[in-house]
């Protein structure tokens, strides 16, 4: 992972928030490449590496919006834990949902984890920091593909 960097693939439609959240991931210890899929059949050809996404790094991890349009983060997240070459890849809804409801049915398809994003600028760039710096620096992940 640290030789060549690591992968995330942000899946997010709000532009705003893309770019906090690029702004959020600079720098740090790991090189990170952020790859962006602004809806949901986005983000599944670019994890299945169909049509312009053939040559599609696998994400070490995968930050997920439920509120996507043409397919739900729900959704998404449901045939991503539902595919066996997908479903080790750690997702991490990260959303503006605090209903109890969206957090027991992204649990119940296997999100690694549920984070409200935070409305003011700083306290956002640093929930992006800690979820990376978590996911990337202290829990094990499964070695992705060369």
């Amino acid at each position: 992972m640290t030789k060549r960097g690591v992968e995330i693939l942000l899946v997010e439609d709000d532009l705003p928030d893309i770019r906090l959240t690029q702004r959020a991931l600079k720098g740090g210890k790991l090189h990170k490449n952020v790859s962006v899929a602004r809806d949901g059949i986005e983000a599944l050809a670019f994890l299945r590496r169909q049509g312009p996404y053939s040559e599609a790094p696998r994400p070490d991890l995968i930050l997920l919006d439920l509120g996507l349009p043409k397919k739900s983060g729900a959704e998404v997240l449901a045939e991503i834990k539902n595919d066996p070459e997908l479903k080790s890849i750690p997702v991490v809804v990260l959303t503006t949902s605090d209903a109890q409801e969206d957090v027991l049915e992204t649990y119940g398809l296997h999100a690694n984890a549920y984070t409200r994003k935070p409305v003011d600028v700083d306290e956002f760039l640093s929930t992006i920091k800690t979820i990376v710096d978590f996911w990337l620096s202290l829990a094990m992940l499964p070695v992705r593909d060369p």
